[in-house]
């Protein structure tokens, strides 16, 4: 409910409201540690124009005793954080999330990270909670946002369709409560926005045109430096391993390529 009322919410895209600056995790996968560093140096309770963006919670490396998947809690941890700071917390879902919410498996090392993903959630909650607790993390998935646009013209999204994809690419078709079936599918707006790697500058002015916006942040491309910097509009974060990479950037003011690139840090 608190994700659907979010203010400046239409459909999947938001607009961000009441912002001076945001804070943009790059794909967490399961790490609450890294979560835990973000927090603290977002001090939303010291900072109320400030806004808080995570992104691809799920499908992680740590592991229950039985092999369950623990990213679960990041889940978990986002819903606690939206029901304190309703209008200021954001939650991003990757690839990953549209996989495990659509059923279709993602596989990594021959494992199934969907199974292992619901085995997590079962051994979290037990066996009589668990299922309805899996049901409830599915239909969560399905309100997020997938794009946010800040005062300034800078859009932040997990990821941005290919150059294939990029001329059926329709960004009303995101401002829908429900998407259509074709939506998700390999060569749908959704599945376009959230699996794709083309970071060519062409691409991604093309894709920057269409949103109405200026400038990217976006994650999904891991790095062993914690972000890239692929084209001249575009800065990519990771936070899933570390060095890990996330961006504090003003909202309330114009900014330049180079101005977004120094905001970016890494821990």
């Amino acid at each position: 409910a608190l994700v659907r009322a979010t203010p400046g919410r239409t459909g999947h895209i938001v607009e961000l409201a009441d912002c001076d600056d945001v804070l943009v995790a790059g794909d967490l996968h399961g790490h609450v540690g890294h979560f835990q560093a973000l927090l603290k140096t977002a001090d939303l309770e010291s900072h109320p124009r400030r806004h808080f963006v995570m992104q691809e919670a799920i499908h992680g490396k740590f592991r229950y005793p039985n092999g369950g998947d623990k990213s679960h809690q990041l889940v978990d941890l986002f819903a606690a954080l939206k029901c304190q700071f309703p209008n200021r917390v954001h939650y991003l879902p990757g690839n990953h999330e549209l996989a495990q919410w659509t059923g279709r498996p993602v596989m990594k090392s021959d494992e199934n990270l969907n199974r292992l993903f619901e085995e997590g959630v079962r051994t979290g909650y037990g066996p009589e909670a668990g299922p309805d607790v899996y049901a409830t993390s599915l239909e969560l998935s399905q309100p997020l946002p997938l794009a946010l646009r800040a005062p300034n013209g800078v859009l932040v999204c997990h990821s941005s369709p290919s150059a294939r994809a990029i001329q059926l690419f329709d960004p009303a078709r995101l401002e829908r409560e429900r998407f259509d079936a074709a939506d998700l599918e390999p060569g749908g707006t959704v599945h376009s926005l959230l699996w794709g790697r083309d970071t060519s500058p062409n691409t991604i002015s093309e894709f920057l045109n269409k949103m109405g916006s200026k400038l990217l942040v976006s994650g999904h491309i891991a790095s062993d430096t914690g972000y890239l910097i692929p084209n001249d509009r575009q800065v990519i974060v990771d936070c899933s391993e570390s060095p890990a990479g996330f961006i504090l950037f003003p909202a309330d003011r114009p900014l330049s390529h180079a101005d977004l690139v120094a905001s970016v840090r890494v821990f």
